[in-house]
Order: structure tokens, then C-alpha cells, then sequence
């Protein structure tokens, strides 16, 4: 994508858990199809719940189908996103929960072709040591890891924004390299790390020397300007740098639209993108 005519809006993959927020779940892909979009990305679609009936899962594969969308990341279950959490992998109490949900994926990219998978490691709980937890969400990563390996598919993690998301401990780049090195020392290799424009940016971090720094290991990239979490061009990021550090970077993959829309969802400002 980057180095490409970047106004093109097919270029991009457009998060439909955040975007058309003004809109049913469900009615996204089609409204990103007919806002010029080929490619959608979701959150896990059904908040708090691990384990959706058959029903749930084939309306929204259905609902991707019919629009004409291809689904290219989802996100492991991350608990009740709404309320607050961000994860449970990490959270030994709810190891099993994480696992079942992972067939429910595995069965959800056997429809769709998905081969990117956000897995959110989870805030710290209290009553239990940093150490343990790390501990599971390791074996438990691994065990996300061998099961979309099987299909070709990558884990990837996330840093998220220090004091907007509870106790989560990722927020560098370099704690989320931290956490692929554990995860393959355990035989995985298909583990990346998820580079977040907003996220990063809002915790200090200089994106350009992240992205040097951090190349190989880069397995896809989302946008949202800092502060604010708008489209670029609404906080102090500087995306002509941050594209020319992909492309010198040799990245190819995906750039999705990951930003909180002020009103409707809107794309007339892509046409100020740099090229």
C-alpha cells in the first residue's frame, strides 16, 4: 500500500468496529463496499461473549459475503470490550474461555479467508503476579498461534494507549516485541507485532524510529491521529514521515482506518493523504 496512489480508498482496510459507528454491526460491509472499501477489518463482533451460536457466527459471515467485502483482520475474543476490558488471555481464571473462542475464529477465517488476528493480551489482575500472568498469556498465545498457523495465519500484538484502557501492561512498542519473543521462543513463529499509530504516539513514542527499529517485525499497521483518535490531519502526527518510514522500511502489508470519527463516518479527508 504505501508508496501507492494512497488516495485510492481500496488501498486501505477499513475497521468496521469503530467506523460506521452510526450504523447496525451488520450493516458495515455493505456500507464500507459502497464507501469504496474492498477490504474490512472487525473486533471481535460479539463483546462478553466467547462462544456465539452457530447462527450468530454464519449471520455475520453472511453479512460479509452479501456486501462483497473481504475480511482480511479480526481480533481474538477480548471479553467485554464496551465495559472496559481489553483481553483475557492473560487473565489465568479465564484461559479456558480465551481457547474456546479461538475454535470459534478458526471456524470464522475457514469461511471468510481472514489470516490477521488481533489477540488484546489483557490488564492486570489484581491478586495475581505480573509473572503468572505473563506465564499464561504466553502458553496461551502460542496456543493461538498453532491454531491459525495451521491455515496461515498470524498473531498479531498490540500496545494500547496509557490511561484509556484500565491496567493493560503493552504500551511500546518495544512491550509488545517483548511479548512475540516469548511467544516464539515457545515454537511459534508466526507471531508479529501490530503497529498502532495512536496508540504509540499517545504514549511518547517516536513512530519513525519505531518503525526503523522494529521492520521485520511489523505484521500490520493501523492509522488514527494523536491526540484525539480522529482521521490523520486532526492531531499532530506527521504521516508524510510516517508512510516514507514504511516504505523505506519495506513494508507491504496492510494499513487500516482505525480512527474515531467525530460525526458520520466520512472519507472526503483521504484526499489530503500524503502520496
Amino acid at each position: 500500500m504505501v508508496g501507492s496512489d494512497v488516495t485510492a480508498r481500496d488501498d486501505y482496510v477499513v475497521n468496521c468496529s469503530i467506523l460506521f459507528g452510526e450504523l447496525p454491526l451488520l450493516e458495515r460491509p455493505a456500507a464500507a463496499r459502497a464507501a469504496g472499501f474492498g477490504r474490512v477489518e472487525f473486533w471481535w463482533p460479539w463483546p462478553g461473549v466467547a462462544v456465539p451460536s452457530d447462527g450468530e457466527v454464519d449471520t455475520f459471515c453472511q453479512a460479509l459475503e452479501d456486501a462483497g467485502v473481504q475480511l482480511t483482520g479480526l481480533n481474538f475474543y477480548a471479553g467485554d470490550m464496551p465495559a472496559g476490558e481489553r483481553g483475557v488471555l492473560s487473565d489465568p481464571a479465564r484461559s479456558a474461555e480465551f481457547r474456546d473462542s479461538v475454535a470459534v475464529l478458526v471456524r470464522i477465517a475457514g469461511r471468510t479467508g481472514v489470516r490477521a488476528f488481533n489477540a488484546l493480551y489483557g490488564q492486570r489482575v489484581d491478586g495475581v503476579a505480573d509473572s503468572e500472568q505473563d506465564r499464561v498469556a504466553t502458553r496461551n498465545l502460542a496456543h493461538a498461534a498453532r491454531a491459525v498457523g495451521a491455515f496461515g495465519g498470524t498473531v498479531l500484538i498490540e500496545p494500547l494507549a496509557r490511561g484509556l484502557n484500565g491496567a493493560y501492561p503493552l504500551e511500546t512498542a518495544a512491550d509488545a516485541i517483548a511479548v512475540v519473543e516469548r511467544v516464539r521462543a515457545e515454537g511459534p513463529e508466526n507471531v508479529r507485532f501490530l503497529f498502532d499509530s495512536f496508540h504509540l504516539a499517545s504514549n511518547g513514542e517516536d513512530l519513525e524510529k519505531a518503525v526503523r527499529a522494529h521492520a521485520a517485525d511489523i505484521g500490520h499497521v493501523q492509522i488514527a491521529d494523536a491526540p484525539g483518535r480522529d482521521h490523520p490531519g486532526t492531531g499532530d502526527i506527521d504521516f508524510t514521515a510516517l508512510f516514507a518510514a514504511l516504505e523505506s522500511a519495506g513494508y507491504a502489508g496492510t494499513v487500516a482506518l482505525e480512527y474515531k470519527p467525530a460525526g458520520a463516518t466520512d472519507f472526503t479527508w483521504m484526499e489530503n493523504l500524503p502520496s
